[in-house]
């Protein structure tokens, strides 16, 4: 069973992968706040367990059985998020670290009835999927706010959850998954205004808070546009 220092670097490449293309050891070092060195050395520990493939000089890929343990784990970390928010009082800004420390402990069993529980959810708290109960991936089709220009009438999918200062700053203003928004401008320096449905005022959002927050295409306004042509 791997450790859950293992858990944690297969989860960070399982999330910061772009395609096929192999993760830059110097982006997990990043993602996990470690010198690069100590992140190379854990991959060839991990390539040993057969987790990971490595390229010399490129990154690494996971194995089938790296990506396993990186759904596993991450399904763990948002079955309790969702679980602190729904029975436990926690804010959603909280429940990030707490699922961090508690993810590598739970039993299989714990595992099937937190989700029997919470009705075996789709998504935690800040829209993410949840692997389904067989490791399988769920990909949400959505993409950065910042992708969108003025006009654009949009739904919020998810939203990062690694900041609680941004979580709060975003509840605060009314966006959080499942919001109807407008985009009303986008500054040429890359402000961003938007007006969330049932907010009275609009809100503006840096680019760097707004690339946290995914989105949607309005399929309600699309049907409506539609059924009006």
């Amino acid at each position: 069973m791997p450790s859950s220092k293992a858990e944690d670097y297969l989860k960070a490449i399982y999330q910061l992968r772009e395609g096929e293309e192999p993760v830059a050891t110097s982006t997990i070092a990043e993602a996990l706040d470690v010198t690069a060195p100590t992140v190379t050395a854990t991959m060839k520990r991990l390539e040993g367990h057969g987790l990971v493939d490595r390229e010399e000089y490129k990154g690494v890929r996971l194995t089938e059985d790296g990506e396993l343990v990186a759904l596993e784990t991450i399904r763990h970390h948002r079955l309790l998020e969702l679980f602190l928010a729904e029975h436990l009082n926690y804010d959603w800004a909280e429940v990030h670290e707490e699922a961090d420390r508690l993810e590598h402990h739970i039993s299989e069993r714990l595992e099937t009835e937190l989700a029997a529980s919470l009705g075996d959810p789709s998504a935690d708290p800040h829209g993410a999927p949840i692997p389904t109960e067989d490791l399988e991936p769920t990909e949400a089709d959505d993409e950065p706010l910042t992708e969108y220009a003025a006009g654009e009438t949009l739904v919020v999918a998810q939203v990062a959850d690694s900041d609680p200062e941004v979580l709060s700053y975003l509840a605060d203003a009314g966006i959080t998954p499942d919001t109807r928004l407008t985009v009303r401008e986008v500054a040429p320096f890359g402000m961003l205004t938007v007006a969330p449905e049932g907010e009275d005022e609009t809100v503006s959002l840096p680019a760097e808070i707004a690339a946290e927050v995914r989105v949607r295409a309005d399929d309600e306004r699309s049907t409506d546009e539609l059924a009006a042509d």
